[in-house]
């Protein structure tokens, strides 16, 4: 197959080779964006892990024994609140309800018994017929009926609480994050049957020791959530600690609020949780900062180049620390003085740092 040569006019072919003769003797110089670098008091920060769970979470248990009939909703389905996820079979406490009612049948029969032989008791004591004594036990009878019949209702309300347990309804508008039981099965009092929980409102919970509180000072806490996952990292809206120690693993839990409507965050992922605590005072010396933009690494070197005096830039190797929130600046440990002018293009100044270098 033949090469296919495109023609080019005689005055084009002329501009590009200047061109090119321009730019390998250095007479065409592309400018490189720099920045110039100070030294920044930054507030102290810590890191720790956190997990992802929801602020407003429920696991539904039965109430009462029964076997499920029937559920409503499965993992993953969005429910409402006062929806109907599970039925239970409620014929034993429709029984107890049919016994309990009996039960005030019974009552009211010996109430009204034991109210006429209370007032036949008065009748014969007036005339003199029947000793007081007797009307004493009378009274007696009667009172102890109205407690019966007291009774047999309270075990029918009993009884109807009951059967109203056979519907487990939701307690929140949400998603259904589990299901731990099958139709059919038997329920008992205390089994789980289903977890619920609002997307809506969700946060990260962390652990951290108290020395490490300790280093973010006395002021308000603030916090970014970082969500690996994803890549995404979320301004936190609340920060709270909570006022005791773990007795097992000596640390605070700490529960960082996420901004309400956030999707796309599941209860039980892992997260990153970064703490910062209240600013340096004006005029303290803190660490270098750089953009991350300006950093150049290459395999196991990691440099800048700086400006110098003549125009172009000489590559020095740093050592970096920890990223600024937001990940577009970075600290800096050693290898810079705070005063320098840095390239934010280390590519592009690489390539204007040969020639100089060759012409040395």
């Amino acid at each position: 197959m033949k090469p296919i040569m495109i023609p080019v006019p005689a005055r084009a072919a002329g501009m590009l080779l200047a061109a090119a003769l321009a730019i390998a003797s250095g007479g065409v110089r592309a400018e490189v964006p720099t920045v110039r670098i100070e030294s920044r008091a930054l507030a102290p920060a810590v890191a720790a892990e956190a997990t992802i769970e929801a602020v407003r979470q429920s696991t539904l248990a039965a109430q009462m024994p029964g076997r499920i009939i029937a559920l409503g909703a499965d993992a993953g389905d969005r429910v409402a609140k006062g929806q109907v996820l599970v039925r239970i079979d409620p014929a034993e406490a429709a029984a107890a309800v049919a016994a309990a009612e009996a039960g005030i049948a019974q009552a009211q029969t010996a109430l009204a018994n034991a109210r006429a032989e209370y007032a036949r008791a008065r009748s014969l004591v007036e005339r003199k017929f029947l000793s007081q004594s007797a009307l004493d036990g009378a009274r007696t009878q009667f009172e102890a009926a109205e407690a019966q019949l007291r009774a047999a209702r309270a075990q029918r309300e009993q009884a109807a609480t009951v059967r109203g347990y056979a519907e487990v309804v939701s307690p929140l508008d949400g998603l259904v994050a589990a299901r731990h039981i099958e139709a059919g099965e038997m329920a008992q009092p205390g089994r789980n049957l289903l977890t619920v929980y609002d997307p809506a409102q969700m946060r990260a919970v962390a652990d951290l020791a108290p020395q490490r509180l300790a280093e973010l000072g006395a002021g308000p806490l603030r916090a970014s959530v970082e969500l690996p996952a994803s890549g995404r990292i979320i301004e936190a809206a609340a920060v709270t600690v909570l006022p005791a120690a773990d007795a097992r693993t000596h640390t605070v839990r700490v529960r960082v609020d996420l901004p309400a409507g956030v999707a796309d965050v599941l209860p039980g992922s892992f997260a990153r949780v970064h703490f910062h605590g209240t600013a340096a005072a004006e005029g303290t010396a803190g660490p270098i900062v750089i953009p991350i933009a300006a950093v150049l690494r290459r395999g196991e070197l990691t440099a800048v180049y700086v400006a110098d005096a003549q125009g172009g830039f000489a590559l020095r190797q740093i050592r970096l620390g920890r990223a600024l929130p937001g990940g577009e600046a970075v600290e800096v440990l050693s290898g810079l003085r705070g005063d320098e002018t840095l390239a934010l293009d280390p590519v592009r100044a690489g390539i204007q740092a040969r020639p100089a270098a060759a012409a040395r």
